[in-house]
């Protein structure tokens, strides 16, 4: 796998996690715990797509 194909894919789960964050929070009763789990893997998988798009 490529750079370039590592980073698009990282990209797609980021945006699976955003959609799954929207939908959590357009339950009647969000759980909290798993936003809060949402939230962490998407701001992981940022950090790894800007280390990779960026290489010091």
């Amino acid at each position: 796998m490529s750079l370039q194909d590592r980073i698009e894919a990282l990209k797609a789960k980021h945006h699976a996690l955003d959609e799954a964050l929207e939908a959590e929070n357009n339950r009647p009763r969000p759980d909290e715990a798993e936003i809060s789990r949402l939230k962490k893997q998407k701001l992981q998988i940022k950090d790894e797509i800007a280390a990779l798009s960026h290489p010091h």
